[in-house]
């Protein structure tokens, strides 16, 4: 049996209820850090990345505007702020939960605006909430596997277009008959609020978290600190007040809020179950954005003069019980230690996505992960998780961090719907 099928067994084993846990992989930290620290010519190194800001789904900057058009206004900006000949881009992975159409058209259509050639191939994929950074990594294997040499992977949601009843589709007979089967389409705060009670989060942890979240946000927002990966959109917007149609720039994330703290999230009504413990204030955002990532191997960006900001290392994606969905990260964090041979120690930033506080804080303590490591610029309870984006918007908000701190390594994870994780691991230069 290999490593990995041994990390399956144990992750299979914990789920059904057999007590065991699985620990961070203690790798021989020093050596495994020091191996992802060295430079290959064939290493798949990101040359820019940026996101645009996330507004509020319904009523944010972005509520009039197509998921498409936010992401022609990445490109553009990818292709400016890279300085790179869009005829050398191959291929275009974008990543969305809710497209329109199934996004492939679209998506498609906003290459060509935005200014990429009839020779860029493009595609939408879809795994729930971590397509973002599927779209990443299957750009990065398709260089790493000599398919193409310059790539982009992408990520976009219009919460406020796409979102509604319809998100989650009628079974057939066959799939309502199996019972694993018919849990992926519980609604994501309801299996939630069933796991926090089973798992014993209490709601003050996750009111603590959560406010949390929105002061580190407002602080980095308040220093700047967004500035440098976010790409200010000009767009149409209806003001509701007076019906007409304005041309507003939107640079700043609209979610984030002052004077937030436990005891004032403390107030709010639970949003699942009259005695439950979820509600808007500590829960991710329903929000609308887009996100962008520049992809070649190092000897390519050096023969084009590219700037190198990091470089991708590795990827694991893990299935867990539908009805667990939160735990994603515990179980996608250690297979991707194990194929880095790195270990949590070794890690300079998390960012772990925070569809909810209460999955977010047991995975981290089940992992024994430093709680200051963790979204040091606040995370999806403070800005939004516009599904299908939040995986690319990760890497910018990471590698610019990760630079500016002087530091190196970081992880980027996220639980995902129906019952998976996903998790990278990317070095910054």
């Amino acid at each position: 049996m290999s490593a990995a099928q041994k990390r399956l067994t144990q992750v299979s084993g914990h789920l059904a209820g057999s007590g065991s846990k699985i620990a961070p992989t203690e790798g021989d930290g020093s050596s495994g850090r020091a191996k992802l620290l060295q430079k290959n010519p064939d290493d798949i190194v990101v040359t820019a990345c940026l996101r645009t800001a996330f507004t509020k789904g319904g009523k944010g900057g972005f509520k009039d505007t197509h998921a498409a058009d936010m992401l022609v206004g990445a490109f553009k900006a990818l292709i400016e702020r890279s300085n790179i000949d869009p005829g050398l881009v191959e291929d275009i992975a974008v990543g969305s939960v809710l497209p329109p159409g199934g996004g492939a058209t679209e998506f498609r259509a906003a290459a060509l605006a935005a200014g990429f050639p009839v020779s860029a191939a493009v595609k939408s994929l879809n795994r729930q909430c971590s397509s973002g950074l599927q779209a990443c990594v299957d750009i990065a294997n398709a260089i790493s596997a000599g398919m193409i040499e310059v790539g982009v992977g992408a990520g976009v949601e219009s919460m406020s277009l796409q979102y509604g009843p319809d998100a989650v589709t009628e079974f057939s007979e066959l799939l309502e008959s199996h019972p694993e089967s018919k849990n992926c389409k519980v609604p994501m705060g309801v299996l939630s609020e069933k796991m926090a009670k089973d798992k014993g989060i209490p709601r003050t942890v996750q009111d603590a978290f959560a406010a949390s979240s929105y002061q580190k946000a407002l602080k980095a927002q308040e220093a700047g600190l967004f500035d440098e990966e976010i790409a200010p959109l000009k767009v149409k917007w209806e003001n509701p007040k007076t019906g007409e149609t304005e041309e507003i720039t939107v640079s700043k994330d609209d979610g984030v809020r002052p004077g937030i703290t436990a005891e004032s999230l403390s107030k709010i009504k639970p949003a699942f179950a009259k005695d439950g413990s979820i509600h808007a204030g500590n829960a991710s955002q329903i929000s609308d954005g887009a996100a962008a990532v520049l992809l070649m191997k190092r000897s390519t960006a050096e023969r084009l003069g590219q700037t190198i900001l990091g470089k991708y290392v590795a990827a694991s994606v893990a299935g867990v019980a539908p009805l667990l969905m939160g735990i994603g990260p515990w179980a996608a964090i250690p297979k991707v230690f194990e194929k880095t041979g790195i270990n949590k120690d070794d890690v300079d930033i998390f960012e772990i996505n925070e569809a909810f506080a209460s999955q977010c804080v047991w995975c981290s303590n089940e992992l024994g992960l430093d709680m200051n490591k963790i979204n040091p610029k606040g995370g999806a309870i403070a800005f939004g998780h516009p599904l299908g984006c939040t995986g690319a918007r990760q890497v910018s908000t990471l590698l610019y961090e990760l630079r500016r701190r002087g530091e190196k390594v970081g992880v980027t994870s996220m639980c995902v719907g129906t019952g998976m994780g996903m998790a990278a691991v990317w070095v910054a230069e």
